[in-house]
C-alpha cells in the first residue's frame, strides 16, 4: 500500500507539472493536468490550455489516440467535471474510455461539480481515490480557488523600496529603485498575473506601460487604474493596445473625461462612493474572470489594500539605497498605534537579486 501511495504521489507531481504549463493563459478556469498510465508507465498526458478548449482529460485521451489498455489509471489534478459548460462533461468521457481507476489530487469546489464528478465515476464502477498531493494542487490553483471560495482574485502586493522604506525620491523620481535582476523578476510576476493595478498617482508620476518585457512567451496583464476623478491622461502609455484597461472612478467623475478615455480604448467602471474601494474593485474583477491581481502601488493604494486586509501575498524588493524622510513612503498610513498590531509576513522567504534582496511571504494576522 505504501509503495502504491509513493507511486501515486510521484505520478501526480508529474501531472501537476503538466497542469502548470498553462499558467496565466487558462483564466478564468483552473490549471488542470492529466496522465494516462498503464503498468506504471505514462502513455499520454495533457493539460487544459485555454477557456473554451478541451479539458485536460480529453487532451490526454486525444494524445493517446486510442482506447487506453485494460486496467489503465487516469491521474488528474482536479475532479473531472460533470456538467455541460463550454465543453461536455469529462466524467462521461472518462467512463467511456474504460479506466479502471482514477486518482484525483483535489475535489472541485465549483458548485456545479463539487463531488458530482467522483460520484458519477464511482457509479460507473471506477475506483476513485482523491487527495493525492492535495496541498500542492491547492497551491497551484490558489488564484482560482480564491475566486471560487472567496469571490475575489488572489492579491499580491509588490513594492520596490529603499532601505528606509521609500518608493521614490523627493518629487516622485523612482527610476530606478532596484536593479535589473529585480526588474526581471517583476516582469515574470506580471507575466503570471491576470491583471496589474496602480493608482492614478503612479500613472501621473511615472507614466508606466504596465506591460511585460524581457520574458519568454510573455503576455500582458489587464491594466487596472484606481482613478476617482479620471485624471488619467488620454496619451498615457498604459492606454496602448493590449489586453484591456479598466479604470475605476467615483460615481460623480467627469462624463467628458470618461468619453475621452473610452475613445482611447479604456473601460470606465463607476463605483458607488467618492473613491474606489478595494473590496468593490476585487468583486468586479472576479466577475470579469480575473483570478490573480498584482498591486504595484503607490503608497496610498498599498495602504488601502493592506488596511482592508485584502492582500494575500507580498513581495518587497529592497535596494541598498537611502533617500531619507523626504522620499515617498512605500505604504501610507495604516492607523497602527502599537507594534503588536503590525501586519506580518508569514513564513517569509529571502533571496538575493544582484545587489537587491527580495523578501516575500503570505500576509498573516497582526503579531
Amino acid at each position: 500500500m505504501a509503495a502504491r501511495l509513493d507511486a501515486d504521489e510521484r505520478l501526480m507531481r508529474v501531472c501537476l507539472r503538466e497542469a502548470a504549463r498553462a499558467r496565466g493563459r487558462q483564466r478564468p478556469n483552473p490549471m488542470v493536468g492529466a496522465l494516462v498510465v498503464s503498468g506504471g508507465r505514462v502513455l499520454a498526458r495533457g493539460h487544459h490550455a485555454r477557456a473554451g478548449e478541451a479539458h485536460a482529460e480529453i487532451c490526454a485521451l486525444a494524445a493517446l489516440g486510442r482506447k487506453p489498455p485494460r486496467g489503465s489509471t487516469l491521474y488528474v489534478t482536479l475532479e473531472p467535471c460533470s456538467h455541460h459548460g463550454r465543453t461536455p462533461p469529462c466524467a462521461e468521457a472518462v467512463l467511456r474510455a474504460g479506466f479502471s481507476r482514477v486518482v484525483i489530487a483535489m475535489r472541485d469546489p465549483f458548485p456545479l461539480v463539487d463531488g458530482r464528478g467522483m460520484k458519477a465515476l464511482r457509479a460507473g464502477g471506477v475506483a476513485v481515490e482523491v487527495g493525492v498531493c492535495e496541498a500542492e494542487a491547492r497551491a497551484l490553483n490558489a488564484p482560482w480557488l480564491s475566486v471560487v471560495e472567496r469571490g475575489r482574485p488572489l492579491v499580491t502586493l509588490k513594492l520596490a523600496v529603499t532601505l528606509d522604506g521609500r518608493i521614490a525620491a523627493r518629487g516622485g523620481d523612482a527610476r530606478w529603485v532596484t536593479g535589473e535582476a529585480s526588474r526581471r523578476v517583476v516582469h515574470r510576476m506580471r507575466d503570471a498575473s491576470d491583471a496589474i493595478l496602480v493608482g492614478v498617482g503612479t500613472v501621473l508620476a511615472d507614466d508606466p506601460g504596465l506591460d511585460v518585457r524581457g520574458v519568454r512567451a510573455s503576455r500582458d496583464p489587464v491594466r487596472v487604474v484606481l482613478d476617482s476623478r479620471l485624471r488619467t491622461p488620454v496619451d498615457a502609455r498604459l492606454l496602448a493596445p493590449g489586453p484591456g484597461v479598466i479604470i475605476f472612478a467615483s460615481a460623480n467623475a467627469s462624463r467628458a473625461r470618461e468619453r475621452a478615455l473610452r475613445a482611447r480604448g479604456a473601460e470606465v467602471v463607476r463605483c458607488r462612493g467618492t473613491r474606489p474601494e478595494p473590496a468593490e474593485v476585487l468583486a468586479e474583477l472576479a466577475r470579469r474572470g480575473i483570478l490573480s491581481l498584482l498591486v504595484e502601488g503607490g503608497g496610498q493604494v498599498a495602504a488601502a489594500f493592506l488596511g482592508a486586509r485584502l492582500v494575500d501575498r507580498a513581495a518587497f524588493f529592497v535596494a541598498p539605497k537611502l533617500v531619507g524622510a523626504d522620499g515617498v513612503p512605500a505604504v501610507g498610513s495604516l492607523g497602527i498605534g502599537r507594534m503588536a498590531e503590525a501586519l506580518s509576513l508569514a513564513e517569509p522567504r529571502v533571496r538575493r537579486l544582484g545587489d537587491d534582496v527580495l523578501i516575500e511571504g503570505r500576509l498573516g494576522s497582526p503579531t
